[in-house]
């Protein structure tokens, strides 16, 4: 089982899955805890559920030659970038969420679990709590005490077990290949992670057609790596192109980060096998024992210190009837110590404790692996995992915002997902200013400890005191601050700099953003796209620094630098209870120009986005964006003039024209830009004046709270696009290729507001009636409830896992359907109410094709993946029957006892049903619970 948090994220089984499913008849499965609605959509103008809809059948369409036909949607909401795993967990309902991932899991019984890692590396927040969610749900799935419901009644699960989990391990090594079966025979990790792997290179049952572009033979198998790449291509939703090129092999491999079964460490050939990841879960490990043996080691504590001793104990347990005896012995890193083997008797299990004590010179800051081998008459079995070492008095930066609330989770909630370690020590500041720098120092040994704490400053800074001392007890902190001050007012070119923090027996290195400020002066600007003396007396803002997409930068007059003139910058005023914006852009080429329904996702299409933390503390909050007010503004449209919308904040949604929702009352944008009038690249292209200029206004009531004058904070990025029209055509297209820039341009800045500049409003207040707490976030768009969703609905049938995980009932019987020639005919009974929706379908509805392609060879189960032509890869209509698909559609409110009801169908509609014909119902109870049912009709 997989488990992420978007259709398109889990595109790394797709080849694996195949060769697993081929070659060993393992199933794959993957739960996606959104559909992605709340993604842009550059094939099309669906959005909110209409787009989860057509996201769900692109992720289903990218798996279904692997043989992974399971995917289960929990309907989720998603909302928008962000880099926060308690954001997300605001939105998602953290324990629904994790009600329904133990349902599927005990539904499912899957053995071996595979995706996100938990840590904020995984950057996006939804990823992030995707990876928690493996870790909760593992422990939860096994736990009676967690949701005991659903272990009993009716429809009641038992608590399972999964056996092997990859989550965030790492796949860093030398050796192995790339052009062999059994591709990890001789690859040794860099780290104390197994790792498995598993060759693509292997035919798979698809082939060639006819024609391809490829030049390939046709009726030749394409090896599993091609279908993983056209695969990983088929969500054109999401900027992805139709894959047009020739897979050579690859060796796909996984960091194991907690097993309960026996395995092969990487030091054994068996390890290096293309099914090593089954061992001991799906397949008998090579050692020996018997399948469904539990043998895994727990310690003492995780944190551990040179020279002082801790616990190791070996859990083991027999599938059926007893162990086998025998004895088990540790193996543990040079230098350290281990108490002797001991003897395993005939009993059902054992738990087994030893005394481990690490040299005193172990190396700090770094994991450990102890291993355990059981050793019987006839088998063998082996485990390992790791503990950490660190300083006897450690000093940290201290934590605050989503740092120090993942280093919680992992003490409360997943304490084995410390082996992927802590939080990184990150602060922000602007430039020229003073900060307080908190280290906190942990004694963790058994002795009490005292030194000094000190810091290694970079140019430009200074401190309050060279070092600051510490006695610790054992166990316990103690906090020291320091006052650090950037004494340079210029921006530097890396914005990041690194401070070293160090004790008597350890460092930790801080890393410390430098944001730019400004002072934004009062004054009495208008809107009418020209900045008139005395309106933006203020400092001129430089939007010349790139910090996504640098590569697609082209010319010398291209993303907002010129070598003759000036580049994009921006000046800001504000006036009464506004602010004013007067941003000017270099730029070479114009982008495609949108539709009013396109004005959302402006990344893809030229534009400039204006981002507010009214409070500049939205970070420290845990809301991120969702505390502060984003302004997207496209200078052109193909109606003419400049539209806006706000994204990924406190009330995305539209903001200008027919389309506006009203969360931007008052925004007035005037544009220089005029659009060239055709989206062909056979028209010029190029802007008059080598760029535009835009003048924006912003009621500072438009924003979620009330602005604090002494630190607002304040970013301004353009986006780029330049030709983005498909090889071989001469049509733009509304598809993120963007160049993006900022005033404060680091990596996902967009979602950082710490990372943002700081400014001051000298003179302002805000209105006294005006709250300083944020108001709730809006995301606009809703979710997709599966119970909408005909794929959703068909699989619920097939494999009777309810809907979304949620509840199940039984409550509705369809007593009988039948086709008439003015509709179908249904005849139900309930045991109580609720709502039932039926779908007519046709066709082939499991994967409906993405693309288009002229190959008239390549039928399914290759499903249109293949080009015959150079213009082949569109996307074929989708809204508003599934490409064809959906017949017709009725909604039923269902009411205890015996109902009849009918779909109304055209002759036409009636004529569909002849192909593969399907009647789809989904019953919702009102007390939430689901059924499913699939009837063919003819």
């Amino acid at each position: 089982m997989g488990e992420w948090a978007h259709p398109d994220d889990d595109t790394s089984i797709i080849g694996p899955c195949g060769v697993w499913h081929q070659l060993y008849g393992v199933k794959c499965g993957v739960i996606q805890v959104t559909r992605g609605e709340g993604g842009g959509n550059a094939a099309g103008n669906e959005l909110g559920p209409d787009l989860g809809l057509r996201r769900e059948n692109e992720d289903r369409v990218a798996h279904y030659r692997s043989g992974t036909v399971d995917i289960f949607n929990l309907d989720r909401i998603d909302f928008f970038y962000n880099q926060s795993a308690p954001l997300t967990q605001y939105f998602w309902d953290e324990q629904e969420t994790l009600r329904r991932v133990t349902r599927v899991i005990r539904e499912t019984q899957p053995e071996i679990y595979i995706g996100f890692t938990p840590t904020l590396a995984a950057g996006h927040g939804n990823h992030q709590q995707a990876g928690r969610l493996i870790w909760e749900g593992v422990l939860a799935a096994a736990d009676p005490t967690m949701f005991p419901e659903q272990l009993k009644g009716p429809h009641a699960l038992s608590t399972w077990q999964v056996k092997k989990v990859f989550s965030g391990g790492s796949t860093a090594g030398t050796g192995g290949t790339t052009t062999a079966a059994n591709c990890t025979t001789g690859f040794t990790p860099t780290g104390v992670d197994t790792v498995a792997g598993v060759w693509t290179g292997y035919n798979s049952p698809y082939t060639w057609p006819a024609g391809n572009s490829q030049a390939q033979t046709a009726g030749t198998p394409k090896i599993w790596q091609q279908v993983a790449d056209e695969g990983r291509a088929a969500y054109p939703t999401q900027s992805r192109v139709m894959y047009k090129g020739v897979s050579v092999p690859a060796c796909p491999r996984f960091g194991m980060t907690e097993s309960f079964v026996p395995f092969q460490p990487n030091s054994s050939t068996a390890a290096g096998r293309d099914d090593a990841i089954l061992f001991g879960a799906k397949k008998p490990d090579p050692g020996g024992l018997p399948l469904g043996t539990l043998e895994y080691i727990t310690f003492s504590r995780f944190y551990n210190v040179a020279g002082e001793p801790f616990q190791a104990t070996v859990h083991l347990k027999a599938p059926h009837g007893k162990l086998a005896k025998g004895n088990v012995a540790l193996t543990v890193p040079a230098g350290w110590s281990v108490s002797g083997p001991q003897q395993v008797k005939e009993k059902p299990s054992a738990d087994l404790t030893f005394t481990v004590t690490p040299a005193a010179n172990a190396t700090v800051d770094q994991n450990a692996k102890v291993s355990a081998l059981y050793t019987t008459k006839h088998a063998t079995g082996y485990t390992d995992n790791v503990v950490r070492i660190v300083a006897a008095a450690e000093g940290r930066f201290q934590r605050w915002g989503n740092w120090a609330e993942y280093d919680q989770w992992l003490q409360n909630t997943a304490p084995q997902a410390n082996r992927l370690g802590r939080s990184q020590a990150i602060q922000s500041m602007g430039i020229g200013q003073t900060i307080d720098v908190p280290v906190v120092v942990h004694n963790w040994s058994t002795q009490p400890q005292t030194g000094a704490v000190s810091l290694d400053l970079p140019a430009d800074f200074t401190i309050d005191a060279a070092s600051k001392p510490y006695d610790v007890q054992p166990g316990a902190d103690q906090t020291v601050t320091f006052k650090l001050t950037n004494t340079d007012t210029t921006l530097p070119a890396n914005q990041n700099v690194s401070i070293p923090i160090h004790t008597a027996t350890g460092t930790e290195t801080l890393t410390l953003t430098l944001v730019p400020t400004t002072v934004i002066p009062q004054a009495t600007p208008v809107v009418d796209g020209k900045a008139e003396p005395g309106e933006y007396p203020g400092q001129t803002l430089d939007l010349g620094r790139i910090w996504q997409g640098a590569a697609t930068c082209t010319g010398v007059d291209d993303c907002g630098v010129s070598s003759t003139g000036e580049g994009s910058t921006a000046k800001v005023s504000w006036s009464d209870d506004a602010l004013f914006f007067f941003i000017h852009v270099r730029d070479d080429y114009q982008s495609y120009a949108v539709t009013p329904a396109e004005c959302v996702g402006h990344w893809q299409a030229d534009s400039v986005e204006i981002l507010l933390d009214p409070r500049g503390n939205a970070s420290e909050a845990l809301k991120d964006t969702a505390n502060t007010f984003k302004l997207g503004v496209f200078p052109f449209t193909q109606s003419g003039g400049p539209c806006w919308e706000r994204d990924a904040d406190n009330h995305q949604g539209y903001s200008s024209g027919a389309l506006d929702t009203g969360n931007a009352p008052g925004v007035q944008v005037a544009s220089t830009a005029q659009w060239v009038g055709s989206n062909e690249t056979t028209v010029p292209h190029a802007y008059a004046g080598g760029g535009y200029d835009l003048e924006v206004k912003i009621p500072l009531a438009d924003l979620p709270a009330a602005v604090d004058p002494s630190r607002l904070g304040l970013n301004i990025t353009p986006y780029d696009n330049d030709d983005t029209s498909a090889p071989g055509t001469t049509t733009l297209r509304h598809i993120d290729m963007s160049t993006r820039l900022a005033w404060s341009a680091l990596g996902s800045v967009q979602s950082d507001p710490y990372r943002w500049g700081l400014a001051t409003l000298p003179g302002y207040t805000p209105p006294s009636d005006r709250s300083t707490t944020p108001t709730p976030p809006n995301v606009s768009n809703p979710n997709l409830n599966g119970a909408l969703s005909p794929q959703t609905i068909a699989q619920s049938a097939r494999n009777g896992v309810p809907i979304s995980g949620r509840v199940p009932t039984d409550d509705l019987k369809i007593l009988s359907s039948k086709v008439r020639p003015t509709g179908v005919d249904l005849v139900t009974s309930s045991k109580g109410t609720g709502t039932a929706r039926a779908f007519l379908t046709s066709g082939q509805l499991a994967a409906i094709p993405v693309w288009t392609t002229s190959c008239t060879t390549d039928p399914p189960p290759d499903y249109g993946f293949t080009p015959c032509a150079i213009t082949d890869g569109a996307t074929p209509p989708w809204s508003p029957n599934m490409s064809g698909h959906l017949v017709n559609q009725a909604t039923q409110a269902i009411t205890r006892g015996v109902q009849h009801w009918t779909i109304p169908l055209t002759a036409a509609q009636r004529a569909q049903l002849k192909d593969q014909g399907h009647l789809l119902v989904s019953y919702e109870t009102t007390r939430n619970e689901v059924q499913a049912f699939d009837i063919r009709i003819a």
